[in-house]
């Protein structure tokens, strides 16, 4: 389960107020039975959704073991769920996540605790992506780093053009990765598994 966000952190009858205003400009009744408790279930999802805002993602990867391993480190479909920040709607998927270690490597579980930290905030997948690429190349001063995000937008699927099934693939490249084709061509066929 994800860390608990302390309620101190998020103004939970700020937003609980505000849901009450939404639900009565849309003309229902907030005092109604079964949307009484709505603003407070409200509050604390988007406590939990925004929990990211108060985490500094960088501290999973501070405890590193050396190690001269040389070849690709890839921890693949780690489940994530974010917030569009033009709509406020979640996108979710799976992150691919790989660095070439220089005499260090991190716990494989910290991979996925830096995704996590980073997605539960509003943002764009663009900006959720290039982040966790760049803060991992930062702190394990890897030769390498691609993350691969793929993602389905509520924002696209539920309302606007309305395209269930479509989804958005980013990738971010760095050190050896986006300078040498055949390295990235490597950790491609890794994440695809040799799919095209």
């Amino acid at each position: 389960m994800p860390n608990e966000v302390s309620e101190s952190k998020v103004d939970g009858p700020r937003i609980e107020r505000a849901v009450r205003e939404i639900l009565a400009a849309v003309g229902e009744d907030p005092d109604r039975e079964g949307l009484r408790e709505t603003p407070a279930r409200v509050a604390r999802m988007y406590a939990e959704m925004f929990a990211g805002l108060y985490r500094n993602p960088r501290l999973h990867l501070e405890r590193v073991f050396t190690e001269q391993y040389d070849e690709i480190v890839l921890v693949k479909d780690i489940a994530f769920c974010s917030m569009c920040e033009h709509h406020l709607l979640p996108f979710y998927g799976k992150a691919h996540v790989g660095y070439l270690p220089n005499g260090k490597v991190v716990g494989l579980s910290k991979l996925a605790r830096v995704v996590d930290d980073v997605a539960r905030r509003p943002q764009v997948q663009e900006r959720m992506t290039d982040s966790i690429a760049r803060m991992i190349e930062e702190e394990l001063d890897a030769r390498g780093v691609a993350v691969v995000v793929e993602a389905t937008h509520s924002c696209m699927t539920i309302r606007g053009i309305m395209k269930p099934g479509s989804s958005c693939l980013t990738s971010s490249m760095r050190g050896v990765f986006r300078q040498n084709i055949s390295s990235r061509e490597e950790i491609l066929s890794l994440i695809t598994g040799g799919r095209t």
